[in-house]
């Protein structure tokens, strides 16, 4: 600043004062900073509050929402790596979304300097996953004197997923004859998860991780190891507390990465039988269910080519009939059909899956 004046002064008194009533006046036009832990903001999602100024979202689909008054909208985000995106949608409209596109640290992002006049709703939901990394809510900024208004209600339906890249939502907004592998075509808000539990009001928690499997995955982890972290990001040693939200519905999609590593890779030696396949994706199950007693599971599969044939779907129909027939009631299977479409699903896969599982789940569970 001393600098920038010294610069001015060179130029004359006129210039200089100038300067410094154009100072006073972006001074004077000061937002209104509304912190991360204000009790307005309703979280949705595995979430570290360790900081509750700067809780920390990691995995896909962990949203804020917030109801605020103003005319502009700014967002404070601190991230770990540069990679991650998000939307925010504005009273609703998430058809065309805001698609933000953080940078490494803490940056102040501007959502909109020319809303009309009233009330406005905000929604900030991370399209991207625990690969790429995890990012610190640090709070909005709003017009001076602005503020937060009665948050959103919070769904009284739960659903949790266990799942791969097709949960994740991977490559989902690419084009169809492009690669699907970019984290700006990562579009969690746009997976089958997030579109049914959208459509049966439900809240949802989305537990799941590209190249991620039961018995082997694509990275030096699993499922299994994977499933009860508070932090998505990578294998780590936190913990998530299954006390503090209970799902009234599961839903597991799993298998397709263990699928293509097993029989087209041949990477897990020596070679699991069937019966081996079948017991590591019981014994998860019976891992949840420990966890949820009173839950609906949904065992899934698809819709990439692990539905292509009746071979991994017989896996999971043989664990599912196991264990009902040791007296667990309450589960069932549900198979999203191959499309011959060899890549990850796009928005339409995703959307098509997603009416196929809504019907099935308001029928069995009744919410309507």
């Amino acid at each position: 600043m001393n600098a920038i004046i010294s610069r001015t002064k060179s130029l004359g008194q006129p210039l200089l004062i100038a300067f410094l009533l154009l100072s006073l006046c972006c001074s004077a036009a000061a937002s209104s900073f509304i912190t991360a832990d204000h009790s307005q903001f309703l979280y949705t999602g595995r979430i570290d509050f360790s900081n509750a100024k700067s809780p920390s979202l990691s995995w896909p689909g962990s949203s804020i929402k917030a109801n605020f008054s103003g005319k502009s909208l700014a967002v404070v985000l601190d991230d770990s790596t540069g990679k991650n995106f998000f939307n925010v949608i504005i009273d609703g409209k998430d058809s065309h979304p805001f698609v933000l596109q953080a940078k490494q640290g803490e940056h102040n992002y501007l959502i909109s300097s020319s809303l009309t006049e009233g009330p406005h709703s905000l929604e900030i939901y991370k399209r991207t996953e625990g690969a790429e990394g995890a990012s610190q809510f640090k709070g909005l900024l709003l017009d001076d004197k602005a503020g937060l208004l009665a948050p959103p209600k919070r769904p009284e339906r739960r659903m949790e997923i266990y799942g791969d890249s097709i949960s994740s939502g991977a490559g989902n907004e690419a084009a169809d004859n492009a690669e699907d592998d970019l984290a700006s075509e990562k579009n969690n808000y746009l997976a089958y998860g997030a579109i049914t539990a959208r459509a049966l009001n439900a809240e949802l928690h989305t537990i799941s991780q590209s190249g991620i499997g039961v018995m082997i995955s694509w990275l030096d982890f699993t499922m299994p190891q994977f499933y009860d972290q508070l932090s998505a990001v990578g294998n780590n040693n936190s913990s998530w507390d299954f006390s503090s939200w209970t799902p009234h519905l599961v839903l597991i999609n799993l298998m397709q990465n263990d699928k293509w590593l097993i029989d087209n890779e041949k990477r897990l030696q020596p070679m699991p039988t069937d019966a081996q396949r079948i017991a590591a994706y019981q014994q998860f199950i019976s891992t949840i269910r420990s966890k949820y007693p009173k839950a609906q599971i949904i065992c899934a599969l698809g819709s990439m080519d692990a539905t292509e044939t009746e071979q991994w779907p017989n896996y999971v129909r043989q664990a599912v009939k196991n264990l009902q027939d040791q007296g667990d009631t309450q589960l069932d299977t549900v198979f999203f059909p191959f499309t011959g479409y060899g890549k990850h699903p796009r928005v339409a896969q995703h959307q098509a899956n997603a009416e196929l599982l809504t019907a099935f789940i308001r029928q069995k569970m009744q919410w309507h």
